[in-house]
């Protein structure tokens, strides 16, 4: 299941001095790309569906979804010049352009994302690519222009999602796998 080094213990422990009966609850979320972990001392009962991991001196909450992507994880506390905290290595993490969406729903998803997005948002100095497709569902990259941009967001919902769903009424959700903080050169005019 998922696994701390004795140092991530020992820091859980630290924090958890005054609780009588220590639970930590763990959310992985974001895309499986750059997954984001949220760790919170809790004082909760097991929600329903919830699976509870003991681990001498606490316990460990991971709802359902959380729990099958943190499968074989392993948990650990390092120090550094930019701080300290709880870091995740997880195996199931995926590394962008891993491997190249297959299928007739990627091969649908980039036409459109060639022939009507790209074409638009080229002018501003972006482009969006298709990096993961599971089910229904596909995970999209901004890139250029794009990524880093105040509006990305809105040109992901209100533009490219609709124009998507339009073409293809059975997608799934439109998932944003974008490094937003990364980016160097996002579109400003005033």
């Amino acid at each position: 299941m998922i696994e701390f080094t004795e140092r991530a213990r020992e820091m859980i422990l630290r924090f958890a001095q005054a609780a009588e009966e220590p639970k930590v609850r763990i959310v992985m979320r974001g895309s499986p790309f750059s997954p984001q972990y949220d760790f919170a001392l809790v004082d909760e009962e097991p929600a329903n569906g919830d699976r509870v991991v003991d681990f001498e001196g606490f316990q460990i909450l991971l709802d359902e979804s959380s729990a099958e992507r943190m499968e074989g994880a392993t948990v650990d506390w390092v120090e550094g010049e930019h701080g300290s905290g709880f870091s995740v290595a997880n195996p199931n993490a995926k590394t962008l352009g891993e491997n190249e969406p297959a299928g007739e729903l990627a091969d649908r998803v980039r036409e459109i994302l060639d022939t009507r997005v790209n074409p638009a948002v080229a002018a501003h100095g972006g482009r969006i690519s298709l990096v993961d497709v599971d089910g229904s569902d596909i995970y999209l990259e901004l890139g250029g222009g794009c990524q880093g941009c105040g509006m990305a967001r809105v040109t992901l919902r209100q533009g490219v999602e609709q124009m998507l769903r339009e073409a293809i009424p059975d997608l799934g959700q439109v998932l944003d796998a974008t490094d937003h903080a990364a980016g160097t050169n996002p579109y400003y005019e005033r």
